[in-house]
C-alpha cells in the first residue's frame, strides 16, 4: 500500500477553506482506497504553516498514477493552485 499524504497553505487565510473544498473534489475519483481532506487542527506548538491536509492510501503505484490522470484531478489543480503558497507532498510504500 502507498500512502500519499500533501500538505498545503493557503496564499491568503481567508481562502483555506477554498482550497479544502477544492480538494475535496479529489475524493470522488475510485482509484483511492481511502482519501482524507480535512483542515490541520494545529495541535502541534512548534509549526502551524499548514491549512490543508490531504491523506491517501492507493494499493499500489497504479492506483496512485490512475488517481493522478483522473480529469477530476487535473480539474481540482487548476482550482487549488491559484490559492495555495506552499505544497509538500509525501509518498511511502507500507512495509508488507
Amino acid at each position: 500500500m502507498i500512502r500519499h499524504i500533501v500538505l498545503f497553505r493557503a496564499a491568503n487565510p481567508d481562502d483555506a477553506q477554498a482550497v479544502r473544498d477544492g480538494l475535496r473534489n479529489l475524493q470522488a475519483i475510485p482509484a483511492a482506497a481511502r482519501l482524507e481532506v480535512e483542515f490541520n487542527s494545529r495541535r502541534d506548538t512548534w509549526s502551524d504553516e499548514i491549512d490543508v491536509v490531504v491523506y491517501g492510501e492507493f494499493e499500489d503505484e497504479a492506483a496512485l498514477a490512475a488517481f493522478k490522470a483522473h480529469p477530476t484531478y487535473e480539474a481540482t489543480i487548476k482550482i487549488v493552485k491559484p490559492l495555495r503558497d506552499l505544497r509538500i507532498a509525501v509518498d511511502y510504500q507500507t512495509p508488507e
